[in-house]
Formats: structure tokens, sequence, C-alpha cells
């Protein structure tokens, strides 16, 4: 017998439809409830594995960041290091430019803070800290401006130059932290003796005056992107580079003078990192946030104030899977890192539901689809008198 039409254009059990209209308390509730299903799946993890009780193990992780004010502050420290490098990406990204070549501008402005910690400690701090802010935020924004160019110019792909240029960044502070040490094992904290290029303390520590200076680009960041000509301007070549060009802005002016602020920003966490936290340079120095801040400003979907709270929610993490290192034996480093990945994947699974639904079939299997609804149909009539009309039905 031949196949019905109907069972042929039968809807599928399940189908992805994408979410319309979905409020900002039902996105942030499809979060949380993905957080609470992370930690009993690590509850389950932890206690197959090892043993422990999950709810010791959470409180330990809790006492990483809360257990003391020290705690706490550095915590800060880190997430404002973070934060910057998410801010820095921000502009870049809602033009549709991918900067993945955040580690390598961060890298690029601690080196900027190190050659002037070096080469010019003789400057007085008043002078020495913020010609150290100048030349980290050029520094940057002179690695980021590289691929810019050659994406304004040959239409080249900046994920791939920027992800390279990383590691020519890498290998340039190799070579000169080498040239530095000399037959030491270590470069080792710079200026131990006169504190050149060191920040002054601030509320009893040196890395506070970074988080009022990131907290200051916040509000920068937000207005920029939302009440600027500028941030317009980068809104439309996000969407549709050609609607841009028809509109009579300059793409290739908006993208060298993006790419230039993301860097300089980049710059000025590596200057953060050098002179408030580090006080020293390796090629480790980025710490790895110019591509964890990816992560960052790609959940928060590039609005400032959400990256503040997913940088704290990543740091957090990370410092309670150190202090869980540290407290148990059984649980070591990769298995800490196990709990705090099985997190960020539910974290990361969950926007695919805060975007789409799952819209299972309710009818019987085999039931033709109802017909769509369709708009008022004519139909010749013809009435008692002979007079011919339409009628809608």
């Amino acid at each position: 017998m031949a196949e019905t039409s109907s069972e042929k254009t039968r809807e599928p059990f399940v189908r992805v439809a994408k979410r319309t209209g979905i409020h900002w308390y039902q996105s942030w509730g499809i979060r949380i409830v993905a957080v609470f299903l992370a930690l009993i799946v690590n509850a389950l993890f932890i206690h197959g594995v090892t043993g422990l009780n999950p709810v010791e193990v959470y409180r330990i992780m809790w006492t990483g960041t809360f257990e003391s004010k020290y705690n706490f502050l550095t915590t800060l420290r880190d997430m404002s290091i973070l934060y910057c490098v998410a801010l820095a990406l921000a502009p870049a990204f809602r033009m549709r430019f991918w900067n993945i070549g955040g580690e390598g501008q961060v890298l690029m402005g601690a080196l900027a803070s190190a050659l002037l910690m070096i080469y010019a400690d003789q400057l007085p701090n008043g002078l020495l800290l913020p010609l150290m802010i100048l030349c980290s935020a050029v520094f940057g924004a002179v690695w980021a401006f590289i691929p810019a160019w050659f994406k304004a110019k040959w239409n080249t792909n900046e994920t791939l130059f920027t992800l390279m240029m990383n590691y020519v960044a890498i290998n340039i502070v190799n070579a000169l932290t080498n040239i530095w040490r000399g037959a030491k094992s270590s470069l080792g904290t710079l200026n131990t003796q006169t504190k050149a290029g060191w920040w002054p303390k601030f509320l009893g520590y040196r890395f506070m005056p970074f988080i009022l200076i990131v907290t200051a680009l916040a509000i920068f960041i937000k207005i920029y992107i939302h009440r600027s000509k500028h941030g317009y301007e980068l809104s439309v070549l996000g969407d549709s580079p050609n609607t841009a060009r028809y509109a009579g802005i300059n793409v290739k002016k908006v993208i060298l003078r993006t790419m230039i602020l993301s860097g300089a920003l980049c710059g000025l966490a590596g200057f953060g990192i050098v002179s408030g936290v580090d006080m020293t340079i390796s090629s480790g120095t980025a710490r790895g946030y110019g591509f964890t801040a990816i992560i960052v400003a790609w959940l928060a979907h590039l609005e400032p104030e959400y990256m503040a709270l997913i940088s704290f929610l990543l740091i957090f993490l990370d410092k309670g899977a150190a202090q869980i290192t540290s407290a148990y034996s059984v649980l070591n480093d990769y298995a800490s890192q196990v709990i705090t990945a099985i997190i960020l994947f539910f974290i990361l699974g969950s926007e695919f539901f805060v975007n789409y639904r799952l819209v299972f079939r309710s009818r019987h299997p085999g039931t033709p689809a109802p017909a769509p609804a369709a708009a008022s149909v004519g139909v010749q009539m013809t009435d008692a008198d002979g007079k011919e009309g339409t009628k809608e039905s």
C-alpha cells in the first residue's frame, strides 16, 4: 500500500526551537538549575571516587574564598585581572572581530612594564608608574593593531592571526627573561630593594588601586558600548558589514580603532599583574586569562555587569579547587580540576537551553498534522436572485 503524505511528513519526536522573548529571571533560573545539577554530579563523582563527604568538600571550596579577609581580597584581585581582559575583548566581539589574542596582548603589556622596571628604575614612582601605564597600553595596542590592520587591508582570518600572535609574544618574553636572568635559575622579584615600579599600598594592599581602575573601566565600557556613537557603529558592523558600509560607516577605521582599544586594555591588565601582583615577568604571567576571558565575555553576552559575576564565579572555582587539593591528599590537582570542569560544563550547557528549547511531539504517531491556519478563502456563491458574490470561510 502506498505511504500516505501525512506519514511521510510526520513530525519528529523532539525538535529544537529557538526561544523568543525569554525574561531575564527565566534565563538566570536555567543557569542556577544547571549549577545545582553540576553540584549533584560532582557529589556523585567525589563520593564514588574518593569516598569523601561531598558537603565537606564543598565547604572546603567555600573557605578558599571566604575563610578570611585576605582570601576574599586576593579573589577580588584575580577577578579584577580576568575582568579587565574580558572588558577588553567585549568591543571587538561586539563587531564580530574574534580577538583570540588577549593572552599575547596581556603579555606585551606586562613586558613593557618589566622593561621600565629594569631599565628606568632610577625614576621616582610618581613618574615611573604613569609611564608604565602608558607604555603597557601602547604595547598591547600595537600587538592588537597588527592583526587588525591585516584584517582591514586584506580580510585575513582574525581568529588564526590573533591566536598565532599569542605564541610570538610568549617566545619574545621567554627570550628576554632568559637574557635578564643570566646564570640565575629564574628572574626573581624585580626591584626588591628600591620597589621601583611597585604600586603603593592602598588599604593595606598593593593590588587595591588596580581593582579601582578596573571598576572605572567597567563603567567606561558600559557607556562606550551602549551610549556612544562608536558603540552604535560596533553593533551595526557586527550585524552586517554591508549595512554598515551602506550607512556610511568606515569599516576599516572602526576595526582598527576598536582593536587598538581592546589591545590597550589587555596591556593594562599586564601592567596590573607585573606592578601590583607578581612584581616580575615570565611566559606564564598572563595566567591563561586571555583565553578564560573569552568564556566570560561569551557567557555574559558582552554585558559588563554580568562579566563581573562570571569572572568572580570562575576565580571562586579556581581558588576552591586549589583549596581542596591542599586539604585532601586523595583529591589531587587533576581531580579538583575535574570538579571545576563539570561545573563549567553545566554552566556552558545551560546557555543552549537559554537560547533554545526542546519541543516534543504532542499528538499520537501517525495522526495527520493539523492543517495550518489560513487566511480567509473566497468562495464564489450564487444567491436566489442569481447575483454572484463571495463568501469567506
